[in-house]
């Protein structure tokens, strides 16, 4: 059974899960209607970060167009340009045991691609979710869900793994930034 989580919640990933070393983190959500004439194309990125909150360097920054971190700790699955169909619209597989040591935390985040462009924002994106799921049985271990509290956000940081005594841990975060990707990778001290 999956622990469910609400914003700003924080739970133990490895410590109540021994011998833990893979695992698959799912982005999903749905459009509400919409008649702009555009797709919603929403993009999920993982951020490695060192003790300051910021990326040791750019290819910290997995996402659809760098989709393995050097270390083969993170892989993006692949980028979903609709959001179409059941299930997770976007994954994210994290080998615990090739991260590096000098990576604190991991930071999870949505995008909306061309946000401004297109005018669309998270006030019309309804049912998003991040489950993680135990890689070897695809059984779910956290979820949380995101709830429809936004509205001009163009970019959200979902949730984080990160490192505590050894273990390593979930937090529910579900925090919007305007701005979309740039303001992202500026936060995270990416060279956008």
């Amino acid at each position: 059974m999956a622990v469910s989580l609400s914003k700003g919640q924080k739970v133990d990933l490895t410590k109540g899960n021994p011998g833990l070393s893979k695992i698959l983190v799912g982005l999903g959500w749905d459009t509400n209607k919409y008649d702009g004439g555009y797709d919603f194309d929403l993009d999920a990125a993982a951020f490695l970060l060192g003790a300051n909150g910021k990326v040791t360097s750019d290819a910290d920054f997995v996402f659809y167009n760098n989709l393995k971190h050097p270390s083969g700790s993170v892989e993006h699955m692949g980028d979903n340009r609709t959001g179409a169909g059941e299930g997770d619209d976007e994954q994210i597989l994290i080998d615990l045991s090739k991260v590096p040591a000098n990576i604190d935390k991991i930071d999870f985040t949505v995008t909306i691609y061309d946000a401004d462009e297109r005018q669309q924002n998270f006030g019309q994106v309804s049912n998003a979710y991040i489950h993680v799921l135990d890689d070897a049985n695809s059984r779910e271990l956290i979820r949380y869900d995101l709830g429809e509290d936004f509205s001009v956000e163009t970019a959200m940081v979902v949730g984080e793994i990160y490192r505590h005594a050894g273990e390593w841990k979930f937090n529910a975060i579900g925090s919007g930034f305007k701005g979309g990707l740039r303001a992202l990778g500026l936060n995270y001290g990416v060279n956008v």
